[in-house]
């Protein structure tokens, strides 16, 4: 959409749906931006990861607690790379899990705005189908206090599924990234 095209503002009746995509680094740091700032207006935030184990180190879990944002961390860890020793049956019944706490936490009406950290990225792993995605933002535009919930993705893969759907999409493009050069995730800037 061109900028130019915008003739006319109007308010929003209805939470925006956003996604952050691609291959780049800075997907869950957006979403954390995005955390932040609603927290600093005093909104209820649910910072919700999927994929993310909680025994791994995360500084931004750390800060946006400080925040008052309610952080659940329900994956079992990063699938089939960083010594992953679970089973695909494993990360797929966690993957379902979440996916249902985080559907019963964003109709509670308890949130003005929910992350859903790499709920993307368990469709990519083929933990639960994009449809599950799709289906949730379909549910979610038809129930009375979901609806007014602002909710933000995050993932690799731009799932035209998902993004129809979607009234902001950012896409990270990785241009160069350390780990394909060897170096190990640094803490500070990568967790």
């Amino acid at each position: 959409m061109k900028r130019s095209a915008v003739k006319q503002f109007r308010a929003i009746d209805r939470g925006l749906t956003i996604a952050y995509v691609g291959d780049g680094k800075g997907k869950t740091t957006a979403a954390v931006g995005l955390a932040t700032r609603a927290a600093g207006y005093g909104w209820p935030v649910l910072f919700f990861q999927f994929y993310k184990s909680a025994q791994w180190p995360s500084g931004e879990r750390v800060t946006l607690k400080k925040l008052g944002v309610d952080v659940r961390v329900r994956g079992k860890g990063f699938v089939g790379i960083l010594g992953d020793r679970k089973s695909r049956r494993q990360h797929r019944q966690a993957a379902a899990s979440a996916l249902a706490e985080a559907k019963q936490l964003l109709f509670s009406g308890k949130y003005k705005l929910v992350i859903l950290d790499e709920i993307i990225a368990c469709s990519e792993q083929k933990l639960f189908p994009v449809s599950a995605i799709a289906k949730l933002l379909n549910e979610r535009a038809k129930h009375p206090k979901a609806k007014l919930v602002h909710v933000a993705m995050t993932g690799h893969s731009a799932y035209p599924a998902v993004l129809k759907r979607c009234d902001l999409v950012t896409e990270m493009k990785m241009v160069k990234h350390p780990y394909y050069q060897g170096i190990i995730a640094s803490k500070g800037i990568d967790y």
